[in-house]
């Protein structure tokens, strides 16, 4: 075991002794690969399960275990606007949500933002359990280093995938960065723009409802 590998487990192993003590359940998975057998040990047959928008999710499987007919899985990707509203909602009565995060504190916080929002809405009420998958790549020193991470990475990365008409789409970097602006909702004003409700999820008052797996992998944006 190399030195930068004992760096990575000690972050990991740090933030997760962090994130229950904010009352979130914290497992570990040593590779993608060991992730689908882990979620499958944290859902139970027949169970209506729900995710958020992931890359994460797609390069670990997790998705592909969802679909298979051990579950009834609300598939928002394979319908048509109005129905994607109907399960956007059905999803806060589910026994399941799964979703990653785009950033995770050492201080044991979730920080996530979102555009139509459905995903941190799942996250803050609703579905029995939120399962989380990510990367180790995802963890930062605090809130100021999330927000920087959204800013220069996440979002980013999201609009080239959602191929939204936005300044970080083209530049590979929120305008806030280029205008020295440092404010947490500070951005575009683009029709497009992916950024518009912030949450932060600190101690949990339903102890382990949220579930945390961090893989030591890099994942995700």
């Amino acid at each position: 075991m190399g030195p930068m590998t004992n760096v990575i487990l000690n972050r990991i192993n740090r933030t997760g002794e962090a994130l229950k003590r904010n009352n979130m359940a914290f497992y570990y998975a040593e590779t993608k690969d060991d992730v689908p057998s882990l979620v499958e040990s944290l859902l139970n047959t027949g169970d209506i399960v729900a995710a958020g928008g992931s890359v994460t999710l797609k390069q670990c499987g997790v998705l592909d275990l969802l679909k298979t007919d051990k579950y009834k899985y609300l598939d928002s990707e394979a319908v048509d606007a109005d129905d994607k509203k109907k399960i956007y909602h059905a999803a806060f009565s589910a026994n399941a949500y799964l979703m990653s995060t785009n950033a995770i504190t050492e201080s044991g916080e979730l920080y996530n933002v979102d555009g139509r929002s459905n995903r941190i809405a799942a996250l803050a009420y609703g579905a029995e359990s939120v399962i989380i998958v990510a990367g180790y790549n995802k963890i930062v020193k605090d809130i100021e280093h999330a927000q920087h991470r959204v800013k220069f990475c996440a979002a980013p990365a999201n609009t080239m995938r959602l191929n939204s008409a936005t300044y970080c789409y083209q530049m590979g970097e929120c305008s806030a960065l280029a205008e020295g602006k440092t404010g947490i909702t500070d951005g575009c004003d683009s029709f497009d723009r992916i950024c518009c409700n912030y949450m932060i999820s600190a101690v949990q008052k339903e102890k382990d409802r949220i579930k945390v797996i961090l893989v030591n992998d890099i994942l995700g944006y």
